[in-house]
């Protein structure tokens, strides 16, 4: 059983908690039962896993699936554990993987795509991949100054759907959509004020959805390349819907619709 902190394997993996040094290793840390099930069932190789025996003790099936797909895997200490992850209250286990290959998304087979500029918080980023991948959206442009996608945060949010969706992060936000334009698709921004609904938008068309910031939206320059600006309605004074939420009833009027 591993129970320094000083252990070289433990420095290595607490490194992973800053996106500098998941880019410099190649690899992404999974921390909880239900996200490294997840990865299980979609036939990823673990790298190395990190376990405490009443984890063990109580997830005998799924230690036994991880015996056959990593590399490694170490008997640690509760308090090793606790170093290694970013939780508060890990449940017992930590791993980590390869950083995944996502196929290349190409505007040219786009029907329905999402554009995120600027947005800070993990778990959104996570529950949007996770409505994403529900909805059978192509995939996710993000702007590089969001948050890092690679994010544990990011990934425990998603409940392993992450891994199912390509993810481009983007210097040039604006070129993508004047580029998917030329193409003949149509891009709608959500926006405060407009004087459609998001219910009046026929989704039958290529089409990408621009969502913003959690506190400032979109940015002027993206919302004037939209071709049609909508808003989500709004009752009880309440003044704006969590992004994620947003997210989840544009995706899913889409695929209402595309049936």
């Amino acid at each position: 059983m591993l129970t320094s902190r000083q252990n070289s394997l433990v420095k290595q993996m607490r490194k992973l908690h800053r996106a500098k040094e998941r880019e410099k290793q190649n690899l992404i840390l999974l921390e909880g039962t239900n996200l490294i099930k997840a990865v299980v069932q979609l036939n990823y190789s673990l790298v190395t896993v990190c376990h405490t025996s009443a984890w063990r003790d109580r997830n005998q099936d799924l230690f036994a699936a991880l015996s056959s797909c990593s590399q490694r895997i170490e008997l640690v200490s509760p308090e090793v554990l606790r170093a290694i992850a970013t939780t508060v209250n890990p449940d017992g286990v930590v791993a980590t993987t390869t950083k995944k290959v996502s196929p290349k998304l190409t505007l040219d087979r786009i029907d329905l795509a999402l554009v995120l500029e600027r947005l800070q918080d993990p778990g959104n980023l996570g529950t949007i991949v996770r409505t994403a991948v529900a909805t059978n959206t192509d995939g996710i442009w993000l702007s590089q100054d969001s948050v890092d996608p690679e994010s544990p945060k990011v990934l425990r949010a998603s409940a392993g759907e992450w891994f199912k969706l390509p993810i481009a992060v983007s210097e040039n936000l604006p070129a993508i959509i004047e580029d998917f334009r030329d193409r003949k698709g149509q891009v709608i921004a959500t926006v405060p004020g407009a004087t459609m609904t998001y219910w009046e938008i026929d989704f039958n068309r290529p089409t990408l959805i621009l969502l913003g910031n959690e506190g400032a939206g979109l940015s002027d320059r993206l919302i004037d390349l939209a071709d049609i600006k909508v808003n989500i309605p709004l009752a009880g004074e309440v003044e704006s819907l969590n992004v994620a939420i947003a997210a989840a009833l544009l995706l899913y009027e889409a695929r209402r619709q595309k049936k």
